[in-house]
């Protein structure tokens, strides 16, 4: 079997003489616009049918030999630690953020334990304000930040745009050194004694008055972010410069459009949180007075700086789970999107209106009500793009040929919990209402429904998605479907009751509360203890199937878009001759649908699974 770059079946051009190297074509007929079907299948349909590189001068030479791997590109830690390609650094990064997420689940753990009395008599107060502070920490810089992008957008984004690579390598791994040396800084803090003001630092307290490790907090935070500004970076120019021949900006896949909004956000937002990180560090350390008012400084201003990037930050977390989105549901719909231009300019919409609502999180901070009403209104509009997106999705669903395996159900969830959240936060606009709801129960449900419900969702959904692409093997998807509901169910028994919780008044950030609030902290807690199995049964079946797993062939979901046009896992170079685009994306109603959509917990055949004759394009054969 030769997968080395372009199609090289039947329909291959000969090997001798003068044959040309042409770029490989990608859907100028209708019956190209859909997957491909394996690496021995012949080129779909059309005038811009591929014609493999030429391989030498013998005629009789046969099929060259499958390319290595890139997870055969060395077996040494060294060689993991040092690789500049895009698909191991996404691999580093997936296996660190992991790491956190676990961490910082810990603490959550900690905190559901606590909250099951309401006497208190499991930890202390300082001890719950450190670990509250330790799980807000770690989840938000060290997971939900850079989960996705750092991860899938690493991976995806030169094999989606038909790139060897991202435009500075050597920039990406310093990205992955940057944040671990922030990870350790951090967790180096939280162990020698914790940080106790909240994952906002907010001044004075964190500046005058706390007695924690703050700077070393900072510090980490401080470093990570220029992680995300490399990352960021490096993604905008290999967008801009790096597309394959056709690829124009709206034949570009919509997890595209997400990754080069957030890495906008990334860019513009990130330094103003390095310098008000920075302003903090000095204040604590110097005693200049920039936030302190004892020091002649305003620690209004430390809010407004903090949140200008902090609310962006909620989009860098939420775009990329768009963008998977939107992969997914078209993929297992079987439909083409719904209005592809507008779900590309609402991602667009999301991250520009994003820098101006910043100050909604300070109504009740005593800034002017003119201001307050203008950020209340800005915050309406900002939802406009997001329920665009909801609709869109939503026509996509209608009449289409769903399959509901494990990754379109993690994408149901997503848009189902994404949704909530999103109508309670226009509870949370409502300047009224906010006086009431503020630094109660009802922003940790808002905020969780959002970030965990929508973010970590997408994020299982992208893993689940693209796992064969990454490892070249299947996993159960019996076991993936139970663990998605589980999840759901958890997910929902955990933070629903937050929601009533906050309506009836309890503030956060208490370790203490009044019994009459116990029975639906009870429920919340057990509700977690749910959620917590949902996150780590994927850890036991993914991991088997590393071994055991069947072994995926080029395109098991028979989904559209170049990545699916590699082997399984992709080859050091992703592709042998770059391809030309010549259709938009998405055009799964070209395609003709098979009866038996393939299910990764069926054994397996004879040949891979997404190779062969008719798996990758349903009733057609390799020529």
């Amino acid at each position: 079997m030769s997968t080395d770059g372009p199609s090289q079946g039947a329909n291959s051009a000969p090997s001798g003489g003068s044959a040309a190297a042409k770029p490989q074509a990608w859907g100028d007929h209708a019956s190209n616009d859909g997957p491909p079907r394996g690496a021995n299948s012949a080129p779909a349909g059309g005038s811009a049918a591929a014609k493999p590189q030429a391989r030498g001068n013998d005629a009789s030479a046969g099929p060259m030999p499958t390319p290595r791997s890139y997870l055969d590109d060395g077996f040494s830690l060294w060689s993991w630690f040092s690789s500049v390609d895009h698909k191991r650094i996404a691999i580093l990064y997936a296996v660190s953020i992991t790491l956190f997420f676990f961490t910082g689940g810990v603490a959550a753990t900690l905190i559901r334990l606590e909250l099951i009395t309401p006497a208190g008599d499991f930890v202390s107060a300082e001890t719950y304000n450190k670990l509250f502070t330790m799980h807000g920490v770690i989840m938000v810089w060290f997971f939900l930040i850079p989960s996705i992008p750092s991860t899938f957008g690493n991976f995806l984004v030169p094999l989606m745009i038909g790139a060897r690579d991202l435009a500075f390598p050597k920039l990406n791994l310093l990205s992955w050194y940057l944040y671990i040396a922030g990870g350790l800084f951090t967790v180096g803090a939280l162990i020698a004694g914790g940080v106790d003001t909240g994952w906002t630092f907010y001044t004075p307290f964190s500046t005058m008055f706390s007695n924690t490790h703050v700077i070393a907090a900072v510090t980490g935070v401080f470093v990570v972010g220029f992680s995300s500004i490399l990352t960021g970076l490096n993604f905008i120019v290999t967008i801009h410069k790096m597309r394959a021949p056709g690829m124009t900006w709206f034949r570009l896949p919509l997890f595209i459009w997400a990754m080069y909004a957030t890495s906008i956000i990334f860019v513009l937002a990130t330094p103003v949180l390095a310098i008000t990180l920075f302003l903090l560090a000095i204040e604590r350390f110097a005693g200049v007075g920039v936030f302190d008012p004892a020091l002649g400084g305003d620690p209004l201003l430390f809010q407004h700086l903090f949140w200008f990037y902090s609310h962006p930050a909620v989009y860098v977390m939420i775009l990329p789970a768009m963008g998977v989105a939107s992969e997914i549901i078209t993929c297992y719909a079987r439909k083409d999107i719904f209005a592809y231009r507008s779900m590309a300019f609402a991602v667009l919409a999301i991250a520009i209106i994003g820098f101006l609502v910043w100050g909604h999180h300070m109504f009740v901070s005593g800034q002017s009500i003119y201001a307050g009403m203008v950020f209340s209104i800005l915050t309406f509009l900002v939802a406009i793009p997001s329920a665009i997106k909801v609709f869109n999705w939503t026509a996509t669903l209608y009449k289409g040929s769903i399959h509901f395996d494990a990754p379109m159900l993690y994408l149901l969830g997503f848009v189902g919990l994404f949704t909530i959240g999103g109508m309670t936060g226009l509870f949370l606009a409502s300047l009224a209402l906010d006086v009431h709801l503020h630094d109660t129960y009802f922003v940790i449900a808002h905020f969780h429904y959002i970030m965990v419900g929508g973010s970590v969702m997408a994020f299982l959904g992208a893993v689940h998605f693209w796992w064969p692409k990454i490892t070249g093997r299947m996993y159960s998807d019996r076991w993936a479907r139970f663990a998605a509901i589980i999840v759901f169910v958890g997910f929902n028994l955990t933070f629903f009751p937050q929601f009533l919780l906050g309506y009836l008044g309890m503030p956060r950030r208490y370790h203490e509360y009044p019994p009459e609030f116990q029975v639906l902290n009870v429920l919340s807690s057990a509700g977690a203890s749910v959620l917590a199995v949902g996150y780590l049964l994927p850890l036991f079946y993914l991991f088997w199937s590393l071994k055991y797993g069947p072994r995926a062939g080029s395109n098991p979901w028979r989904a559209t878009g170049l990545e699916w046009q590699t082997p399984s896992p992709p080859p050091v170079e992703n592709f042998a001759a770059i391809p030309v685009v010549t259709a938009p994306p998405y055009q799964y109603s070209a395609m003709e649908i098979a009866p038996q959509p393939p299910r990764s917990r069926s054994a397996p055949a004879p040949r891979e699974r997404g190779e062969g004759p008719g798996e990758g394009i349903p009733g057609k054969d390799a020529v």
